[in-house]
């Protein structure tokens, strides 16, 4: 069966014409474009770090689906919503300019014959953590590398995909078979990646971007299925050999909820954090801010249902009117970036939230929860830092209407990092959580008592420990990120290595910027923007890191020695024509399968937009 009639008979849309033909979009001048951009949107893009928003070369990189959605339902909805249809539009074109759309390569590389089908079974790369206790761990035998070969590997080939700026969301790999989300574009592919070069299998086109990392399962009757989420909050229930939605279930607890972490299939539910995009939206002076809190949601797996929903406070009330006359509301925030941990022999879920948006400020901000499976209610909790009240736009604009109160300690210390159940020497379970701030935490799993704590480096808005750690069942290993360069002190970002018992720092690599060569012309920002957010990775014994200038680097998990350095920012011939580019590494952009570590390079958030997927296995 050729691709184009599975694709049709999966009821996707990806049509055959956007298969065989590139589309090209018009790429004038635009000056009305031009004049919205700089109007309504330059005041935050063109200073990115200091507004944590994506710079203009990542906008353009993001192609039109991913532009047209953020400012029409996505996070700009509010700095949007005065535009005009037409305006959109312009912007929307002006934007995208340098990034025409073309389709075209996948044909002529869709799988031959005997490699066209999907596998099934057991999977490498199944759920965000790698396993349900997020120990982000691969052994030799599931990863097909040992620690000898992963001082010696070289790139086998790279693949490019056409109008990105994000490669952030880790696939499924499950026998010969990746599930590769797109995020700017809405595909998902199912791809071969063995042998010289990886072939299509199917694409699943989705009309909203994608935004989370793809599990994987099998049922009871033994269906493949797929588990997802996209950018409006709607997760997906898929078969993973046809690509039919089996069903969508939309579990928005706001009006501006979202998901970011990976649904986690477990049992007969599905579980969904939710988060929010009030961050970015509350700081606009006319904005009602805030009204929107994280959750977790757990759905029937059979239906997709709700069966209950976890909030991380009460509903939003009236507060204040704002100097500008604008009614306020409040509690709100606590968002759920991080994928959940599941304690299987005390029924829990566990999790960490974010900051408040609005006052009064909660004890379930900048929080670990530990919530019950069974009927969502709250076994314990703690809180790591309270009184953490925090918009993005109040960072260029602190006296903004809708900025916090003084008492707020305004840092946007969240905890992004995945929560892990661990264990200690002596066998006993220990939930540990990695901070924005900086810290490591230990608490005790029946209680959500403090065990240990360890400041592995300053902390920031962009900075600390981000997105996940990793556990080697002696050691945790955090990276911090500082992504704004060395403190006063000299500190600088790094990896490190702590003792599970006590939080003993066992080792540090300390990352130094590199601007060598014509790192300066690829990284602008390399000699500030050279932290380490991405999820830390372990295979056998080495750990691998990813960092916002560009380089996975790859260590020796006892000693901490250097075993290997690539640099991904720049320019990839593509195994398949597409104009390839690396970029930062963020996100849960490294895994391992079939003797080959692939790394996903380019995110523009962090500065550093790309488009590449990098396969690396061991030189003869």
């Amino acid at each position: 069966m050729n691709l184009v009639t599975r694709i049709i008979t999966a009821s996707v849309l990806l049509t055959a014409a956007t298969l065989l033909s590139a589309q090209v979009i018009e790429t004038g001048s635009n000056t009305a474009g031009q004049d919205v951009y700089e109007s309504v949107c330059a005041t935050c893009h063109n200073m990115p770090e200091e507004t944590k928003s994506p710079p203009v070369e990542t906008l353009r990189r993001m192609g039109p689906r991913a532009v047209s959605y953020a400012l029409t339902n996505g996070k700009m909805k509010v700095q949007a919503a005065g535009l005009s249809s037409a305006d959109i539009d312009n912007v929307v074109s002006y934007l995208s300019a340098a990034a025409d759309v073309d389709n075209s390569w996948i044909s002529r590389h869709v799988c031959p014959a005997d490699r066209m089908q999907v596998d099934t079974g057991a999977a490498t790369i199944w759920t965000q953590g790698i396993n349900i206790q997020n120990h982000r761990n691969l052994t030799a035998g599931q990863a097909g590398l040992t620690t000898a070969q992963m001082g010696r590997l070289e790139l086998a080939w790279s693949m490019a995909f056409p109008s990105t700026a994000n490669m952030r969301s880790q696939p499924a790999i499950v026998g010969n078979t990746m599930y590769l989300p797109i995020v700017d574009s809405g595909q998902l592919f199912a791809l071969d990646v063995a042998g010289d070069s990886p072939c299509v299998k199917w694409v699943y086109e989705h009309d909203v971007p994608l935004r989370t990392t793809i599990g994987y399962h099998t049922l009871a009757d033994g269906s493949p299925v797929l588990v997802f989420a996209d950018a409006a909050a709607h997760v997906l229930l898929m078969d993973a050999i046809t690509a039919e939605v089996i069903w969508t279930a939309t579990v928005k607890v706001t009006s501006v909820s979202n998901v970011t972490a990976m649904p986690m299939l477990y049992g007969d539910k599905v579980f969904v954090p939710i988060s929010s995009g009030e961050l970015n939206m509350g700081a606009a002076p006319d904005y009602e801010c805030c009204t929107s809190h994280g959750a977790v949601v757990a759905l029937n797996l059979a239906t997709g249902e709700r069966e209950w929903v976890f909030h991380t406070m009460e509903d939003a009330k009236p507060t204040f009117v704002s100097r500008l006359g604008v009614q306020q509301y409040g509690p709100s925030g606590a968002p759920i970036w991080t994928a959940p941990a599941i304690d299987e022999k005390r029924g829990l879920i566990l999790v960490g939230t974010g900051e408040n948006t609005s006052a009064p400020a909660t004890d379930t901000s900048d929080a670990i929860l530990a919530i019950r499976m069974e009927d969502g209610t709250l076994a314990w909790k703690f809180q790591a830092t309270p009184n953490d009240i925090f918009l993005t736009g109040c960072m260029s604009q602190p006296d903004g209407p809708n900025c916090p109160p003084d008492y707020s300690i305004n840092k946007d210390w969240d905890f992004g990092a995945a929560i892990m159940l661990a264990q200690r020497s002596d066998g006993s379970d220990i939930v540990m959580a990695g901070q924005k701030n900086g810290v490591v935490w230990a608490l005790d799993p029946d209680t959500g008592a403090l065990i240990w704590d360890t400041k592995v480096g300053p902390g920031g808005a962009m900075g600390g420990i981000h997105w996940g750690m990793a556990f080697d069942g002696q050691r945790i290993f955090a990276a911090n990120n500082m992504s704004t360069g060395p403190t006063a002190d000299g500190q600088e970002p790094g990896l490190h290595a702590l003792d599970v018992n006590n939080g003993n720092i066992l080792w540090s690599y300390l990352h130094q910027p590199d601007c060598s060569g014509n790192r300066q012309q690829e990284i602008r920002s390399c000699g500030s923007n050279y932290g380490m957010s991405a999820a830390t990775l372990l295979v056998d014994g080495a750990v691998v890191q990813g960092s916002n200038d560009g380089f996975v680097k790859i260590f020796d998990s006892r000693s901490g020695e250097p075993i290997f350095t690539f640099d991904t920012a720049r320019s990839f011939n593509t195994v398949n024509g597409v104009e390839g580019h690396g970029g930062a590494i963020d996100n849960f952009s490294v895994y391992a399968a079939n003797g080959t570590l692939f790394v996903q390079s380019g995110y523009g958030l962090m500065g550093v937009p790309g488009n590449v997927l990098l396969a690396f296995r061991p030189a003869p």
